[in-house]
């Protein structure tokens, strides 16, 4: 057999032996482990009594021989160094054959093998955080094997189910869900412009009444203002008079056509009076059209100037600005009626937003004070930006019928940009930050363990796990914040 042939199988003996040590030492949990007839096992003292060697690492020892364990991290990611020692006197690094087997909370078993470098034995994996995990050491030296074995703990507390309940932490399973991508964006409730009819007043006067005030529903046909013009009572007055003519040339025509059928009147009589009834018509029909273009009526009972406003449609009022007594000018906009029944929601998009924004788009719309929201999709995306803010404006219509939208109010619009399913996903609630990490708390049996995250999409309920947690593993969500708290009272280090 060459060299590099009995190396290696001398660390796969080492790396199995580390293993199977491992597991005894968890079924005979509290004992000392059996000692084979070429090795010496032993249970190494916890964090806070262990022996520390030269570089600040725990010491083990089995006879003169030692073997300094540490973890660095100093510009590389953390990794397992070993350093060994005879009676306190450094050993070469290929004096030995080492490795290490990691068993954390709720994962297989890790085994880590060690290659000479420099002054040390360095291991061939990067060591995640957290530094939380019972660990087994196997070096091997002048042909016997020593064997270590203790715990170390990190970022891990102990909760019972009772007290995870009472502090409202509801424990969850992660697993595949369907993550919609989502683009959040701010916007407002406007009117629904289908169903917006502004009082424009079109006509000098002056406001006699306004019995309605903002914020009145009222009905199509409901008086809004009555409103005095001597400019309508003088149109109103012009086409009565004309009506009148009119009427008294049709009786005219009539008469002088009887008089030519008995042969009494020549027929040129005739063609006159119809041709004066006409003029009269036209008269007639131009004064009514003036009136008709100003919106009023022609009558107007003893008052010809008096104009009553009316109510175009069922709706609310919005936006009234006129009192009585108030002198108004032709253009004027009195008040406003709009049907709230529906609204709709106004949301700029910016450049590099257009693309993903798209008619027919699935939409949250929330309120501001996270409490109401509502589903719709994109009515529509105007095919010009603007000119000075550079934005398009997307539009969503929301039903109302309830009045819960109001007008003015400004919203969060969460829009659904794309939606995949993910092979594993948590509750958004279960994320929190300790140190410079993005954790869940997993689940294992008592305890409760931060694992960090690589996290991926979100659609502001789930978030999808790239790496960090197991499909089908169990972790803190709801009120995880709480956990976080007894982490920090439980005081967790962070050995090396």
């Amino acid at each position: 057999m060459n060299t590099k042939s009995a190396v290696a199988l001398a660390v796969a003996t080492l790396l199995v032996g580390s293993f199977a040590g491992f597991q005894l030492g968890h079924r005979n949990a509290g004992s000392s482990p059996q000692s084979a007839q070429d090795s010496h096992g032993s249970d190494a003292p916890t964090a806070e009594t262990a022996k520390r060697g030269p570089h600040g690492g725990r010491l083990l020892e089995d006879g003169p021989f030692q073997v300094e364990v540490t973890i660095f991290e100093q510009g590389v990611p953390p990794q397992f160094r070993l350093y060994l020692y005879e009676n306190g006197k450094p050993l070469p690094p290929k004096a030995s054959q080492a490795a290490i087997s990691l068993q954390r909370l709720g994962r297989l078993a890790e085994p880590i093998a060690f290659h000479a470098e420099r002054d040390y034995l360095r291991g061939d994996k990067t060591v995640v955080e957290p530094h939380s995990f019972d660990v087994t050491v196997s070096a091997d030296h002048n042909g016997k094997t020593s064997r270590w074995r203790y715990a170390q703990v990190e970022a891990r507390v102990e909760m019972g189910d009772a007290q995870l309940k009472e502090a409202g932490v509801n424990v969850l399973t992660a697993g595949p869900v369907r993550i919609r991508s989502v683009l959040e964006l701010p916007g407002a409730i406007k009117p629904n412009s289908d169903r917006f009819v502004p009082l424009l007043q079109q006509f000098n006067g002056t406001v006699v009444a306004a019995p309605v005030g903002e914020g009145t529903h009222v009905k199509r046909g409901d008086i809004l203002a009555v409103v005095e013009s001597p400019e309508v009572g003088d149109l109103r007055s012009a086409l009565a008079v004309a009506r009148d003519k009119a009427e008294l040339y049709r009786r005219t025509l009539e008469r002088e056509e009887k008089l030519f059928a008995e042969r009494i009147s020549p027929e040129q009589d005739v063609l006159a009076a119809r041709q004066a009834y006409r003029e009269a018509q036209i008269s007639a029909n131009a004064a009514a059209r003036k009136l008709e273009a100003m919106r009023v009526t022609a009558g107007g009972g003893s008052n010809v100037a008096r104009v009553e406003l009316r109510a175009p449609i069922d709706g609310v009022v919005t936006g009234k600005s006129v009192a009585p007594g108030q002198a108004i000018d032709a253009g004027t906009v009195l008040m406003s009626v709009a049907d709230t029944s529906t609204v709709w929601v106004e949301l700029p998009i910016y450049p590099k937003n257009m693309a993903a924004v798209r008619p027919g788009q699935a939409v949250v719309i929330k309120a501001s004070d996270g409490e109401t929201e509502a589903q719709g999709k994109v009515d529509a995306v105007s095919a010009v930006a603007g000119e000075q803010t550079r934005t398009a404006m997307a539009r969503i219509v929301l039903p109302n019928r309830e009045g819960t939208w109001r007008p003015g109010t400004l919203v969060n619009a969460v829009l659904t940009t794309d939606e995949q399913e993910v092979a594993v996903a948590v509750d958004k609630s279960a994320i929190q930050t300790v140190r410079d990490w993005k954790v869940v708390f997993g689940r294992y049996g008592q305890y409760l363990e931060a694992r960090p995250l690589e996290l991926g999409r979100s659609d502001g309920k789930m978030v999808e796990v790239i790496e960090g947690l197991s499909a089908g593993e169990k972790y803190a969500a709801g009120n995880s914040f709480t956990v976080k708290a007894e982490l920090g009272k439980a005081g967790a280090t962070h050995d090396h």
